[in-house]
């Protein structure tokens, strides 16, 4: 049945946008955080949520102090990669000037802006940083777009 649904979606000419829901510990430094420092522009919202649209695609940040932070890693390209993590591929002039105006900002990157998996299938610029409440963010950019799911 999976497989039935998943051929349906594939005529489509562009990705269905996803949603994700995820805990912050302040709707505040939320706000200030995706909306100002990413870019991403607020949607609905109430005194304990704010949706954003998060470079297409729907993300909510829930007021859920107890629930938030990132709790293992995962070895990737020899970097210790955040497990629990978000983010969007973005094209890479892009990725270019938030990585730039990120590091401007003084942001403590998890993993620093650069390229994954040099000359192989699915080279990629990547970096991970941190919201304010400790969810871990993964910007990445293909010089091929074709090669998102390469093997």
């Amino acid at each position: 049945m999976t497989s039935a649904i998943l051929s349906q979606a594939s005529h489509l000419s562009s990705p269905i946008p996803f949603h994700l829901a995820f805990p912050v510990r302040d709707l505040a430094e939320a706000r200030a955080f995706y909306g100002e420092l990413l870019g991403c522009p607020e949607g609905r919202s109430s005194d304990a949520w704010i949706d954003f649209n998060f470079f297409g695609h729907q993300i909510v940040a829930h007021l859920a102090p107890d629930e938030c932070g990132h709790r293992s890693h995962s070895a990737v390209d020899g970097h210790d990669v955040p497990v629990r993590h978000f983010g969007a591929v973005v094209p890479m002039d892009l990725w270019q000037a938030m990585a730039d105006k990120l590091t401007a900002r003084g942001t403590d990157f998890v993993i620093k802006p650069y390229i994954r998996f040099k000359g192989e299938p699915g080279e990629q610029a990547t970096m991970f940083f941190l919201d304010p409440s400790g969810n871990a963010v993964e910007m990445k950019s293909f010089a091929d777009l074709g090669s998102l799911f390469a093997k």
